[in-house]
Parts: C-alpha cells; sequence; structure tokens
C-alpha cells in the first residue's frame, strides 16, 4: 500500500465489483464493462505467458510453511524440474507454491508464478522471475493449464483440490488428452484415491479410468519421473 492509500482503495473497489458481478443479473452496462475487464485480464495473461517454454504446474496449500514435511517435497521438486530444464509454474503465493518456486530458482531454472489478488491479500513469495496476477480464479485456472505439460498437486486445500479436479474433468471430457497429474505424498493423498474408488467408481458416477489418471507418487523424484514420462508419450 501506498502512502496516500490509493493502491488499497483500487483493489476494494475491483473486489467490491466482483462480489456485485456473482450476485446475479445487473445492468446491461455493468455485464458490458466487466466482459471487457475479463477480456484485458485474460489477454494479459496470453502476452506475459506465451514464451514459458516446458512448464510443469506446482499446487500445494499456501497454509503449510517451512516448519511443514511436505514444504521440503515442493522445494526439491522444483529443483528437480528446473534440472531436467522444465520451468517451474505455481500459484505465485507461500507455503508449498514459495517451496516449488525456490527450489526452481536454487536449481537455477525458471520460476513462475500466478498469483490471484484476494480480499485478504496474498503476496506473491520471493522466489519468483515473473509473476502474473488475476483478480477471476477461472482465467488464472485456464493459463495454469493452457501452459503447462502436466501438474504435480502437493497437500493443499479447497484451491489444491479444485485445481486438480479441473484438470481431471478437462480430461474426463476431452478437452485436453496426456495430461499428467501427479499426486505426491501417498499419505495425504491415498485415502483420497480410495475414496473415489469406494464411492464413486462402485457408484457408477466415475469410471475405473477416471481414478488412475491420478498418479500417486512419495518422492519427487518419482513425481518429476512420473511426468516427463507421460510428457514424452503425449
Amino acid at each position: 500500500m501506498d502512502p496516500s492509500g490509493r493502491r488499497v482503495g483500487h483493489r476494494a473497489r475491483r473486489e467490491a465489483l466482483e462480489y456485485q458481478y456473482l450476485r446475479g443479473p445487473q445492468s446491461r452496462r455493468f455485464e458490458f464493462v466487466h466482459a471487457l475487464r475479463i477480456f484485458t485480464e485474460y489477454g494479459g495473461g496470453i502476452r506475459a505467458l506465451r514464451s514459458v517454454g516446458s512448464c510443469v504446474t506446482v499446487f500445494g496449500s499456501a497454509r503449510l510453511g517451512r516448519d511443514d514435511p511436505a514444504y521440503e517435497l515442493g522445494r526439491r521438486t522444483g529443483a528437480l524440474l528446473a534440472g531436467a530444464g522444465i520451468t517451474v509454474m505455481t500459484g505465485g503465493g507461500p507455503g508449498l507454491m514459495e517451496a516449488a518456486n525456490r527450489g526452481a530458482r536454487e536449481g537455477g531454472g525458471r520460476s513462475i508464478g500466478c498469483n490471484i489478488v484476494l480480499p485478504v491479500e496474498q503476496r506473491p513469495n520471493p522466489y519468483l522471475d515473473q509473476v502474473v496476477s488475476f483478480h477471476h480464479f477461472f482465467i488464472r485456472k485456464v493459463m495454469l493449464v493452457k501452459y503447462s505439460q502436466g501438474f504435480i498437486a502437493l497437500p493443499g486445500g479447497f484451491g489444491t483440490f479444485d485445481e486438480v479436479f479441473e484438470a481431471a474433468m478437462l480430461i474426463q471430457t476431452g478437452k485436453i488428452s496426456h495430461f499428467p497429474i501427479v499426486l505426491l505424498g501417498r499419505e495425504f493423498w491415498d485415502p483420497l484415491v480410495e475414496l473415489l474408488r469406494e464411492r464413486l467408481v462402485t457408484r457408477g458416477t466415475l469410471d475405473e479410468v477416471d481414478v488412475e489418471r491420478f498418479l500417486v507418487a512419495d518422492t519427487p523424484e518419482e513425481a518429476v519421473a512420473l511426468v516427463r514420462r507421460a510428457a514424452a508419450t503425449s
């Protein structure tokens, strides 16, 4: 925030407009202006990220810090991806996102963050070579898929689950193909995979092949190898 408070005031106005937009039908002028804002943000993301090259997105909780064992998993994953010449992209925030970006930086690779502007500000972590900020989650998620060869998901909450399941749905519906989704950390992810099999497959709301698209790994080495193997066969 600058001393005049103008930056916070602008952010607060944007947040109020987005809240109003999602409350239901608005005036034609309001809807049109908001559509232009969305288009501008989308175009800005494309311009900023079109040269990322070979890229893998690493997801994970913003709440798990350096004292959590998953932080070192993320850091090592970022370093291994960087060592393989792969750009590391995250949501740009703290916690396990920071861990992956930090590993990429320490490994001499390129580190990118697609940050989301929230009412409680998520500050970009300090290990980013490039940061692109978005106001709309759906645009941010498009960018994270569009420019990535695969996902590696560390333990996380609603945001991580949203991103993981959206990627799975895009594969299931044929919008994207040959897109590896690696879940890193068996202790965290195995119960979810079993739930999908025991409840959803058994009930008929998923096919077994939908569950098999999730590749569970226990080490960063295994996770990176799975992503590279899947990308090579795509």
